[in-house]
């Protein structure tokens, strides 16, 4: 019955390529083959009386609060206009340089993912507020769009990013079951604070190597990144630094006090949320209208994210009824190259998936099942939930069906070609693709600061 889990997973990627609801895909298909199983005995209908629990569990779990909580704070963050006050900052004082824009773009892209975590949101957000202005300074349309893509999508991997708090939830649950298979009763943990910190030297080696890239192509390509001719006044220090301090100090609020040990994830999201809130005012930038967007929005997008856990919860179960679980450790671990052959393929179907589904079904769908498999052959859980963070980061830029290519496209004007778009981020395709063989290389690039900061 093994392989009726392999067309149950086959179903679920044709249902949703069909446009159905992701949430209702994946607990609908499941229910359909459950109770097909049942009625013909290839199901025990005992699996379906653990799903109370299941739910209960979800509603229960603390760590899982920091997603409303993030979203909140870079909703906010958004509505408060701050990507547009660095961004003019940034460009008056490297925008007399060549690829002086590119890097304040990329900067202001690395500020607003460690901000924000919302992929879409802040594509969309530096694709209006950018790409006018890099095309109208004479910029190449590849470049400018490859840039911000790439800039864009820094919020799956620079924390607080919500891939994170979300790949630690689901990654603690696999390192426990994985330990608890190999006769281990006192199981280490992972946490989501080890994989913000886990994260950070990888996410910021990333946004070098975006920089490095930028400003070769400005040496070896100038007419590609003209230098815009200097304002007759530079910017002043002060309006520099309260376009900087405050964002910066936000994000030092919260990833400090994680990395201390005085917060949780959850209570730094809290602390994340209230500062949001303050900055804006500060701005005054939040008005009743616009707090009551904030909080309609964060109850979208938090509501879709609980939705497709409910789900996704169904389906793993029904999954591991039928024995699929089995199925793909034997696959795993008969495939040739021991561990790095395993890794290798399971990365590789992520990155395809990547293509048709979002990283919440992958997270939710794929690491479950995979997870404890590749954790009980001895891998690191901080190393593989950053592998599989920038592996997503990939699949999320790379032609043609890269997620933020749609979000761009969507705000760009209609005389730039989609040509110019998938053509602009494959350098910086090639760049993460670099990242993730130099972490596969060096896992202590991930591994090591947690280490320090947590002593694991």
């Amino acid at each position: 019955m093994e392989w009726i889990a392999v067309i149950m997973f086959a179903t679920v990627i044709v249902v949703l390529l069909a446009g159905y609801p992701v949430a209702f895909s994946l607990g609908g298909t499941a229910l359909g083959f459950a109770l097909a199983g049942v009625a013909f005995g290839g199901f025990e209908a005992a699996f379906l009386g653990t799903m109370p629990n299941r739910l209960f569990g979800i509603m229960s779990n603390e760590t899982l609060l920091a997603v409303p909580l993030f979203v909140f704070m870079g909703v906010t963050l958004e509505r408060a206009k701050i990507a547009e006050s660095l961004l003019d900052s940034l460009s008056a004082l490297f925008g007399g340089l060549r690829g002086g824009l590119g890097i304040s773009v990329t900067v202001v892209g690395m500020l607003l993912a460690a901000s924000t975590g919302i992929v879409g949101a802040t594509v969309v957000t530096m694709g209006l507020l950018s790409l006018p202005t890099m095309l109208r300074r004479g910029y190449s349309p590849r470049i400018a769009t490859g840039t911000i893509c790439a800039a864009g999508t820094l919020g799956q991997i620079i924390p607080p990013s919500i891939v994170l708090v979300l790949l630690g939830d689901v990654l603690s649950s696999a390192y426990s079951q994985a330990q608890l298979e190999q006769g281990i009763f006192s199981p280490d943990t992972v946490s989501v604070g080890d994989l913000f910190v886990g994260a950070a030297v990888p996410g910021l080696a990333l946004v070098l190597l975006y920089m490095l890239y930028i400003a070769g192509v400005a040496i070896l390509n100038p007419s590609a990144m003209p230098a815009a001719e200097r304002g007759p006044q530079p910017p002043r220090f002060l309006d520099l630094m309260g376009a900087l301090l405050p964002p910066l100090l936000l994000i030092l609020a919260v990833l400090g006090s994680i990395m201390a040990g005085l917060a949780t994830p959850t209570e730094a999201a809290g602390v994340g949320a209230v500062g949001a809130v303050v900055l804006a005012l500060l701005k005054r930038e939040l008005t009743v209208a616009k707090l009551r967007e904030v909080m309609q929005s964060t109850i979208r997008i938090s509501s879709m994210v609980f939705l497709i856990l409910v789900g996704a919860s169904v389906f793993s179960l029904v999954f591991r009824g039928y024995g699929g679980d089995a199925l793909v450790q034997e696959f795993l671990t008969g495939l040739p190259g021991g561990v790095f052959g395993a890794v290798f393929i399971v990365m590789l179907l992520m990155f395809l998936l990547g293509f048709v589904l979002d990283f919440i079904e992958i997270t939710f769908v794929v690491v479950p099942i995979v997870g404890p498999i590749l954790l009980s052959m001895g891998l690191d859980p901080v190393w593989l939930g950053v592998m599989i963070a920038i592996n997503l980061q990939t699949s999320f830029l790379t032609p043609p069906f890269g997620f933020a290519l749609f979000y761009l496209r969507g705000v760009a004007p209609a005389s730039l070609g989609t040509g110019d778009i998938y053509r602009g981020v494959i350098p910086f395709v090639a760049i993460q693709l670099l990242a993730l063989g130099l972490l596969a290389v060096f896992p202590e690039l991930a591994t090591r600061l947690p280490e320090i900061v947590y002593g694991r």
